[in-house]
């Protein structure tokens, strides 16, 4: 099963990286699929440590896959990693084994503590919208702008019927950031 998380990592020099990324959950072992050239996969594998956040804030998830956002954190409790603050749950982890392929690392992670500091209670529509919209904008380039742009006004459809201010503010930025070519 893949489930979405806000995955972070730290550098060499201890600076924090986030980025959303679809995680092999299970329950002693993850396994991240990182693209190689990605901070996530260079810090996970230089550090050898990582946390999967699950999060219910759609902004978090904009915000550091768009914009290179260092979130709010907090120290890890069994490893040298940092947790994001508005988290509901999360896992720290540390590396046991990399393959893949040279695009795309496969890279096996066991689980050294679980964490909760809230019920996550799932997203709405619109906050799934936003995160569909999301992939979309940082996988751009690989499709036609036409189908891009026909996918983020379905996406922005379901926002508008269903979401609420926080939805229709991150689809905004969504919106912003494919607009500006970022």
């Amino acid at each position: 099963m893949i489930v979405e998380t806000i995955f972070s990592t730290l550098d060499e020099s201890g600076k924090p990286n986030f980025a959303p990324m679809g995680v092999v959950w299970d329950r002693n072992i993850v396994v991240v699929r990182p693209f190689r050239d990605s901070h996530t996969c260079r810090n996970l594998l230089s550090t050898r440590y990582g946390v999967a956040n699950i999060s219910d804030d759609i902004l978090a998830y904009v915000r550091s896959a768009l914009y290179d956002a260092v979130l709010p954190h907090f120290p890890g409790k069994a490893s040298p990693c940092v947790v994001f603050s508005e988290t509901c749950s999360w896992r720290e982890m540390e590396v046991i084994s990399d393959s893949g392929d040279d695009v795309r690392a496969n890279i096996q992670c066991r689980v050294l503590y679980e964490g909760r500091q809230k019920e996550f209670l799932g997203f709405r529509r619109g906050s799934n919208a936003v995160l569909e919209a999301t992939i979309v904008a940082t996988r751009r380039m690989f499709y036609e702008p036409l189908w891009v742009e026909e996918k983020l006004m379905q996406y922005g459809e379901i926002v508008e019927k269903t979401g609420d201010a926080i939805d229709k503010q991150a689809l905004q930025m969504v919106q912003d950031f494919v607009r500006k070519g970022a």
